[in-house]
């Protein structure tokens, strides 16, 4: 039988209709290949659950890790539920759809690349990746204020039952940290999170200001403590591959059609996952 192939996509962003024809016409290459879903499929609930479903149905494996878009509650989603809750629920549906999810056993793909174990994560942001001379997140937040560069998740993404997103967070990173703990020493590891874990990624982004939504100076050493033998995220809507210490970094988002369709190439929709054996 013909090898899969393990590829990686993020940002769906499927309220926008050139992004679901997009995505209607993604097919696998290989009934053995894996798809990962690095986060902000969509904003409404049932529009992710679904995607999901047919995403699933196409691929031998779906392997999904939450953006900042799905757990937002718009006010015109049926499904109000807000914070924890939201994500749990999502990850319920997906267990009933046969997806896994960061709260699941950590898959082993042993095609190129591997073996290796895919631990898609769900860690947030503290806020830490702040500009210079930002000392404090009130200054930080302040500026952003000023600057009219102020992410929705300010408005949107409720941190129920915690008191502060950065409090979700720091929860969400010890909790992981314990689950990577427990991978066998022997595996290398690929680090699946919305969000880049190291903060150079954003120093790339038009507004710097949007850099203290985008992660966790808590995750900075994660791809060499872990053994990474790559890393997957999405989030700030560039896609490209760099590399720190050694471990590829490859952000995957698909975008807002106002984004990919000013570029010289259509989007790349089957992106397989870059390994550390490849020369960049």
């Amino acid at each position: 039988m013909q090898p899969g192939t393990l590829y990686a996509i993020s940002d769906l962003h499927v309220g926008y209709a050139e992004n679901r024809a997009l995505l209607d016409g993604l097919r696998p290459t290989s009934p053995r290949d894996w798809l990962i879903v690095a986060g902000d499929v969509g904003e409404i609930f049932d529009d992710v659950v679904d995607v999901l479903a047919g995403l699933r149905e196409r691929f031998a494996k779906v392997i999904w890790a939450p953006g900042n878009h799905e757990l937002w509650t718009p006010p015109q989603d049926p499904v109000q539920t807000r914070g924890e809750r939201r994500y749990l629920d999502l990850v319920r549906r997906c267990r009933q759809l046969g997806v896994l999810t960061p709260e699941d056993d950590y898959a082993v793909w042993e095609g190129e690349g591997g073996p290796v174990a895919v631990a898609p994560l769900f860690l947030l942001y503290d806020y830490s990746f702040r500009m210079p001379g930002m000392l404090t997140k009130a200054m930080a937040l302040q500026h952003a204020y000023d600057t009219g560069i102020v992410c929705t998740d300010e408005m949107l993404l409720h941190p129920d039952p915690y008191a502060s997103r950065e409090e979700w967070c720091l929860a969400r990173v010890e909790y992981t940290r314990a689950r990577l703990d427990a991978v066998d020493p022997g595996l290398p590891t690929l680090l699946v999170n919305h969000f880049p874990l190291v903060r150079q990624p954003t120093d790339v982004l038009w507004h710097p200001q949007f850099a203290q939504w985008c992660g966790t100076e808590l995750t900075a050493d994660w791809h060499v403590r872990y053994r990474a033998a790559a890393a997957v995220y999405g989030h700030l809507h560039i896609p490209r591959l760099t590399w720190y210490d050694g471990v590829p970094f490859q952000e995957v988002s698909l975008g807002y059609p106002r984004e990919w369709k000013t570029r010289s190439a259509p989007p790349a929709m089957l992106r397989p996952v870059q390994w550390a054996a490849v020369p960049a």
